[in-house]
């Protein structure tokens, strides 16, 4: 159990029946009334961001997550394989949990899978991935003073902007938070 007087970023608490992690948090101590915190948590299940106030001796379970290593095998329809490359056991999850996490990750490529008590309900692809331009506009130089963009389409099939003098078939590097474009490979 953990007090809201005790919330720190990035705690992960259980919550109207669901898990959450905190974003922010602050101690309020108004000059008239009792204090409080408020908070700003995510719903690891939803993604859905929201503001709550708390007493700071209202107690809470502590949510703790297991984060495992593991690589991305194959889709087949809605259903994702993962396999544990220490002892090869295999986890299939399903689409609606995983949303569109997997839009810059290979086949092959290692994720973190994040469960609580045994139910996987999201996945961590690899802060930054090197892709390969599978189509795009041709491209030209100059008129880039503004930082100009085009869309091209990585070979996971996800659309990521990129600037106008990079080519079809040359590796780039991308943000898998953002979806940013950060440079060529």
């Amino acid at each position: 159990m953990i007090s809201a007087g005790e919330f720190r970023n990035g705690v992960t608490i259980e919550y109207e029946g669901d898990i959450f992690v905190i974003l922010e948090f602050q101690h309020v101590k108004p000059g008239k009334g009792a204090a409080f915190v408020r908070t700003k948590i995510k719903n690891l299940k939803t993604g859905s961001v929201v503001e709550r106030t708390f007493r700071p001796t209202e107690k809470m379970p502590r949510a703790h997550i297991d984060r495992q290593d593991m690589q991305y095998l194959y889709n087949d329809g809605s259903l994702y394989h993962f396999m544990n490359t220490e002892n090869y056991e295999q986890i299939a999850v399903n689409e609606s949990d995983i949303g569109d996490t997997l839009k810059f990750v290979k086949e092959n490529d290692m994720v973190k899978i994040l469960s609580y008590e045994g139910q996987v309900f999201g996945i961590e692809p690899p802060l930054f991935v090197e892709l390969v331009i599978t189509e795009t506009e041709p491209g030209f130089a100059g008129n880039t003073a503004q930082g100009a963009t085009k869309p091209a389409v990585v070979e996971t099939g996800a659309t990521v902007y990129v600037p106008l003098f990079i080519n079809q078939g040359e590796k780039i590097k991308i943000d898998t938070r953002t979806g940013e474009y950060l440079g060529r490979a």
